[in-house]
């Protein structure tokens, strides 16, 4: 049997020592206790996480240190499992008409420019809740830090809630914008519209537009979309009301307390009040 398994006959007898079966037992005992700390940082804020998000997170809130290799030796022991995100086909962007206007590139991925307040990504997602019900959200993220400065919820996709978007940024007071701030988005119908660019012009924004179809232009808001949908509680909501609440909690979660690796182990607003600080 040990030549078949592959097994020396030594260790196959001393699996069966007193002393090794103790070992076994303290090595589960020491593996249980760090699964129970593990689990606190993976339910912290009622928010599933992947390996990295409980490295930061026990660091920031537990201050506890795990080298990621542990982590995730124990997630795979136990079954601790992270939403894992699909990737999703860029959807086909609707023909301007000869009144709406196509802007350029200004952007061109610089997406980190260690400036809060300058580059300011924006795009609309749909949400399925409930027994077949849809809403849309937009929303208008930080590029340098990430942070969502402004969002919107809609049952509806008209260009209200574009617009809508662009006025809660305005009226957001926790937000300073850098004097050569811009607004980027793709080539939608809501952000070519007239109506819309001439509201960009009344705050005083620039803004730019990635080319026709390509989404690595506007990579971080989607990237963003798509970790939402994983973590949010979005289809068990029933309502509208539900829906708004529940995105709300969301974003109060992901500003403040969602610890992100790219930006050096801190949250969004984190990061923010660093860059502030060595500015």
């Amino acid at each position: 049997m040990c030549d078949i398994s592959g097994v020396s006959r030594s260790g196959y007898y001393n699996y069966f020592t007193v002393s090794s079966h103790k070992n076994r037992e303290e090595r589960e005992k020491k593996d249980e206790k760090l699964r129970d700390v593990i689990i606190k940082a993976y339910k912290f804020k009622n928010r599933k996480k992947g390996a990295r998000q409980i490295k930061m997170t026990l660091a920031d809130q537990f201050k506890v240190v795990f080298n990621l290799k542990r982590i995730r030796r124990i997630m795979k022991k136990y079954g601790i499992v992270c939403p894992i995100r699909k990737s999703n086909p860029y959807r086909k962007m609707m023909k301007a008409t000869q009144e709406h206007r196509v802007l350029p590139n200004l952007l061109q991925r610089q997406f980190k420019q260690g400036t809060p307040g300058k580059v300011l990504l924006t795009d609309i997602t749909y949400l399925l809740y409930g027994q077949g019900k849809k809403a849309y959200l937009s929303t208008i993220k930080d590029g340098s830090t990430n942070e969502i400065l402004a969002y919107n919820v809609s049952d509806r996709i008209t260009l209200d809630i574009a617009m809508d978007t662009l006025c809660k940024l305005k009226q957001n007071r926790k937000v300073k914008l850098a004097p050569d701030a811009f607004i980027h988005s793709d080539q939608g119908v809501h952000y070519t519209s007239p109506l819309y660019q001439k509201r960009v012009r009344k705050y005083k924004l620039g803004q730019s537009m990635s080319r026709r179809g390509n989404c690595w232009d506007n990579a971080p808001q989607e990237s963003f979309f798509g970790h939402f949908k994983d973590e949010a509680f979005i289809k068990p909501c029933n309502t509208l009301e539900e829906l708004k609440k529940e995105i709300n909690s969301y974003m109060i979660y992901y500003n403040n307390f969602r610890y992100q690796w790219n930006l050096k182990k801190m949250t969004p607003v984190q990061y923010r009040n660093h860059l502030l600080k060595i500015a």
